[in-house]
């Protein structure tokens, strides 16, 4: 990839499916030939080959100018490849519930599945037998620092239990965490750096905000070809490229991921990433609360129990049920998703607000792109104007596992245009007043201006279409939070395929707690995105 190669090929192997793409030199840079993914188990040769043979149908030309007119010569191509990997299982001990809750919300957006335990008023013969779980693949064992007067009596019982696994699980890494990582304690004593298995030391969450301790137990998971890893990289080289703040939202079948990376003039690029396995489309287990939460997206009456059933198909099956009422359905579960993962990462909201969010993962895919806009608008609470786009073809995260930054950048630059597609922009502001008029919307677009009355609770959509920029202006009947505070302002928006999103509906989204109200609204909201759309 030092020097730009005719065509290679990306594959992105998910839990779920595997998405390829072929990529070309012409015209002086790289382009994205085309993509296509299917069920995970899919020979990658056969999905490489429809790519070349559409791509051949659309452009024979464009297709023979990188070598690729042979039948089967995208098979033999240079690759870009990442892979998702099904989150293995974490214990994490501590003893007592004060201490655990910090460490397993941190092992939590650590791509760990996580098995809390406490000694206090605990069995220890039930408890060593949960460690020793083959399940389990890690132990997190952490403590104040300095231990409270709560941990204290406690401690060297959580010392010797955790020991005592070890040297019975000589396959187990060991974390140990705030106290228990003190140098000289005597709880360090009993991990003796001769005794079996490796042993690392992390500080303790509860004394910053716990990211020393999530990348520590981040890197223990997965392989060198992790795709939320590589997703992570990407996202930091594309806010370089572009920059600008750049969020994105990943959500699969596995467990999901939210990265936002910045640039700033005369400094580095710089990354936060969190990935969550219960912000999975269908998390494992999926209890009644998660069966609720997507009830409570769904614009359409639904049998609780039918719900259930397809709801366990969708996630055996993952491709089947996939259009019409399947697909609102899917949405409703990517709504739910997005907001658990939202819900794990509350240290990303003191973060600056992103400029571009961009959503990944084939669950996006189930409905339209204007639908998709509006199902950011809905979870992504943050008053401001921001462009949403998707990595429609999945090449973001095998982009990512190009060591160089410099070159994963300037490949980023050539595709920057070919892989997001352009879902439009939202604008979402707060502090207004029910029952009052809001204002008055002008669009200054290629055809001429376009006025909207502005009403709070509504959500205005107007056409801009994908390429073009439009001036916003913007009039309040008071002041409103819109990034910044004020009465009367103008923005620069880029048009998308759904467009302008102009939300007032508050923040949070506040939604009826009786069902039938609240589908209603709803479906009032997905009727103006979903061409036909049946309530």
């Amino acid at each position: 990839m030092s020097s730009p190669t005719r065509a290679f090929a990306t594959i992105d192997r998910g839990t779920a499916t595997t998405a390829v793409a072929l990529i070309g030199w012409a015209g002086g840079r790289h382009r994205l030939l085309g993509a296509t993914a299917g069920p995970a188990g899919v020979p990658e040769w056969a999905l490489l080959e429809r790519v070349r043979r559409r791509a051949m149908a659309a452009d024979a030309s464009l297709v023979a100018s990188v070598g690729l007119e042979r039948e089967g010569s995208a098979a033999d191509l240079p690759r870009l490849e990442c892979a998702t990997s099904v989150p293995r299982e974490l214990a994490v001990v501590a003893a007592t519930e004060r201490v655990l809750k910090p460490l397993a919300a941190v092992a939590a957006t650590a791509g760990w599945r996580v098995r809390g335990l406490v000694i206090e008023g605990a069995d220890i013969l039930k408890l060593a037998t949960s460690l020793a779980d083959r399940h389990v693949v890690a132990i997190l064992a952490g403590a104040s620092e300095p231990p409270g007067a709560d941990e204290r009596n406690l401690i060297a019982e959580l010392g010797t239990v955790v020991a005592a696994t070890t040297e019975r699980r000589p396959d187990l890494v060991t974390v140990l965490a705030g106290g228990l990582a003190a140098p000289g304690g005597k709880i360090g004593q009993l991990f003796r750096p001769d005794r079996p298995g490796p042993t690392m030391l992390a500080p303790s969450p509860l004394d910053d905000d716990g990211e020393p301790l999530r990348a520590l137990l981040d890197g223990l998971r997965g392989e060198q070809d992790d795709a939320r890893r590589a997703l992570a990289a990407a996202t930091r080289s594309l806010a370089r490229v572009l920059r600008r703040r750049v969020e994105v939202l990943e959500i699969g079948q596995s467990g999901g991921s939210r990265t936002l990376g910045g640039w700033q003039p005369g400094s580095e690029s710089w990354v936060r990433t969190a990935s969550v396995p219960r912000a999975a489309l269908l998390p494992k287990p999926f209890a009644e609360a998660d069966l609720d939460a997507v009830i409570g997206w769904l614009p359409v009456a639904a049998d609780r129990l039918r719900l259930r059933d397809r709801l366990r198909e969708m996630a055996t099956a993952p491709w089947a049920d996939a259009a019409g009422e399947g697909a609102v359905v899917r949405l409703a579960a990517v709504r739910a998703a997005a907001v658990r993962l939202l819900e794990a990462t509350p240290a990303f909201d003191a973060l600056p607000a992103p400029d571009l969010v961009v959503v990944a993962g084939g669950t996006w895919l189930a409905g339209p792109a204007a639908a998709a806009a509006l199902a950011i608008a809905d979870v992504a609470r943050r008053p401001g104007a921001r462009a949403v786009g998707m990595d429609h073809a999945r090449v973001l995260a095998p982009i990512g596992t190009i060591e160089d930054e410099d070159e994963r950048a300037r490949l980023l630059a050539d595709l920057r245009d070919d892989m997001i597609v352009p879902l439009g922009t939202i604008v979402l502001a707060s502090w207004l007043r029910a029952g009052r008029r809001a204002g008055q919307l002008t669009v200054h677009g290629a055809d001429g201006p376009v006025d909207v009355e502005l009403a709070p609770g509504s959500v205005e959509l107007v056409d801009v279409p994908p390429g073009e920029h439009a001036n916003v202006e913007l009039q309040f009947q008071e002041v409103v939070d819109i990034g910044v505070k004020a009465r009367h302002m103008g923005l620069v928006v880029t048009g998308g395929l759904g467009g302008l999103v102009v939300d007032l509906r508050g923040v949070p989204l506040r939604l009826p707690d009786r069902l039938e109200p609240r589908r209603e609204l709803l479906a009032s909201w997905q009727g103006a995105v979903w061409p036909g759309f049946d309530q």
